[in-house]
C-alpha cells in the first residue's frame, strides 16, 4: 500500500472512529504505515511529561508503565484488524507471551509501534509486536486477541 515510512495514514481523529478508547487510554496518536497484504502496521505515540501516569509512576524519574506499552501495541494491532475487514468487531486482548522490556520509555520519546499479523480470522488472532524509540527496541511481545461483536460490549 505505502512505503515505509509513509507519513500519516490515520490521524488521531480517524483512530477514534476505529477504536473505542478515549483519553487517557487512547495510546496511539497516529498510524504512519499500513500494508494489508503483508499484515503490517506502524503507529506512533508521542510520550509527553503531561501523561497522567507520570504523576504516580516513579515521580522524579518518570518511566512509562510496561503494561501501557503493551496496551499501545495492542491498540495498533486493533487498527490493523479493523482494516483487514473486521470493522464490526473489536479486538479484545486475550494473552501476552514472550514480553520483554528492553529500554525505559520516558517523556520526550517518540514510540513507533510495530505490529505484524501472524494469524487473523473472524474469531481472533495473534500479532507479533514491538515498540522502538529511534533505533532502540523498547519492548517486544506476542499478543493474542478475540474478536467480539461491538454490540456485545
Amino acid at each position: 500500500m505505502a512505503e515505509k515510512p509513509s507519513g500519516q495514514v490515520f490521524s488521531a481523529k480517524e483512530i477514534e472512529k476505529i477504536l473505542p478508547h478515549r483519553y487517557p487510554f487512547l495510546l496511539v496518536d497516529r498510524i504512519i504505515y499500513i500494508n494489508l497484504e503483508e499484515n503490517e502496521i506502524i503507529g506512533q505515540k508521542n510520550v509527553t511529561v503531561n501523561e497522567p501516569f507520570f504523576q504516580g509512576h516513579f515521580p522524579g524519574a518518570p518511566i512509562m508503565p510496561g503494561v501501557l506499552l503493551l496496551e499501545a501495541l495492542a491498540q495498533t494491532g486493533g487498527v490493523l484488524v479493523h482494516q483487514k475487514g473486521y470493522d464490526k468487531k473489536i479486538a479484545v486482548l486475550l494473552n501476552v507471551t514472550a514480553a520483554k522490556f528492553r529500554k525505559p520509555v520516558v517523556p520526550g520519546d517518540v514510540l513507533h509501534l510495530h505490529a505484524k499479523g501472524l494469524h487473523i480470522s473472524g474469531n481472533g488472532g495473534k500479532v507479533k509486536a514491538k515498540a522502538t524509540v529511534g533505533d532502540q527496541l523498547a519492548v517486544e511481545a506476542e499478543l493474542s486477541f478475540a474478536l467480539v461483536n461491538k454490540e456485545q460490549l
